[in-house]
């Protein structure tokens, strides 16, 4: 039996702009998903867990890749598109009928990466790029498959369209201020992309991409709290800007602290700063509906 296992991810700055060129900070979570693979019969047989339970059961045709049977049609068709892929860069890999068995280790409502960590865990099983076999199917910017298996924050940044990967240590002294929570609203990260690339094609955002990196150079080395306040603040203005939308800040203005949106704007997870403690912050969200908190050292590597 073969196993694999790969981290989540969140996107602390660069979101959107990476997709320009802008150096990105992310950093991997203790989250992840894991994936056993052995061989079986004739056929490929797919089983998924996530922590409730089943997620998934899809059953294909070796030589096609065909689903024939499934409890989720359309989980099962984005799947056989990525095994197609995958079968493209190594034939060999489906030489045999296998069984899949993949655990994923949080919700996948939050947006930490149940695709990545999916195409990760298939790349590294059949030994191909994954950056490759997620270009030819749900796109981006491909931080989440750096993360995917960094064992620390890393910058990111696509130098002509190639990934630029460089390990990077984040551990800011006030490392206990700051929390990760869940707005409870799945946000679709491939048709963000997709809308971002659409509307900004042709207009030149290297002014903001240049400031964004730069943001993302100076945030590792910051030590002191409210200058790390000030830069999350200037980051949330120039997306807020870019992307013609509101600040997570503005939606919650009575918060004794800075919020910064994370990944795609509009959902998944928040970072929020704060003096206040833990307690505090989750009563606070809580009261908002957002049952979903994380200290910093809980979630992320």
């Amino acid at each position: 039996m073969n196993t694999c296992r790969a981290n989540g991810k969140l996107l602390l700055t660069g979101e959107y702009l990476v997709l320009k060129g802008a150096l990105a900070l992310a950093l991997p979570t203790k989250l992840g998903q894991s994936m056993s693979v052995q061989k079986q019969g004739d056929i490929i047989q797919w089983d998924a867990y996530q922590p409730k339970g089943p997620w998934l059961s899809a059953t294909l045709k070796r030589n096609t890749l065909e689903v024939v049977k499934t409890d989720d049609p359309s989980k099962a068709s984005k799947l056989a598109e990525i095994l197609k892929v995958v079968r493209e860069l190594n034939p060999q890999a489906f030489a045999t009928g296998l069984h899949f068995e993949t655990r994923l280790e949080f919700n996948p409502a939050w947006g930490l990466g149940s695709s990545s960590t999916l195409i990760s865990n298939l790349a590294q099983w059949a030994g191909v790029n994954p950056y490759e076999v997620l270009k030819r199917t749900i796109g981006g910017s491909g931080y989440d498959i750096a993360c995917a298996t960094a064992n620390t924050a890393i910058h990111y940044k696509l130098d002509q369209g190639e990934p630029r990967v460089q390990p990077v240590v984040f551990n800011p002294p006030f490392v206990d201020r700051l929390f990760f929570v869940y707005q409870e609203k799945k946000q679709h990260s491939s048709e963000e992309v997709k809308a971002f690339n659409r509307h900004w094609a042709e207009t030149d955002l290297s002014h903001e991409t240049q400031i964004v990196s730069e943001l993302s150079m100076a945030l590792p080395t910051i030590t002191y709290y409210e200058d790390f306040c000030t830069l999350l603040q200037v980051h949330e203005n120039i997306l807020a800007r870019c992307l013609d939308r509101e600040a997570v800040q503005q939606q919650y203005p009575d918060f004794d602290g800075v919020l910064k949106s994370l990944g795609a704007w509009g959902g998944d997870f928040l970072l929020a700063v704060t003096e206040k403690p833990f307690e505090d912050v989750r009563a606070y969200f809580q009261s908002k509906g957002m049952n979903t908190i994380f200290k910093y050292q809980d979630l992320i590597l």
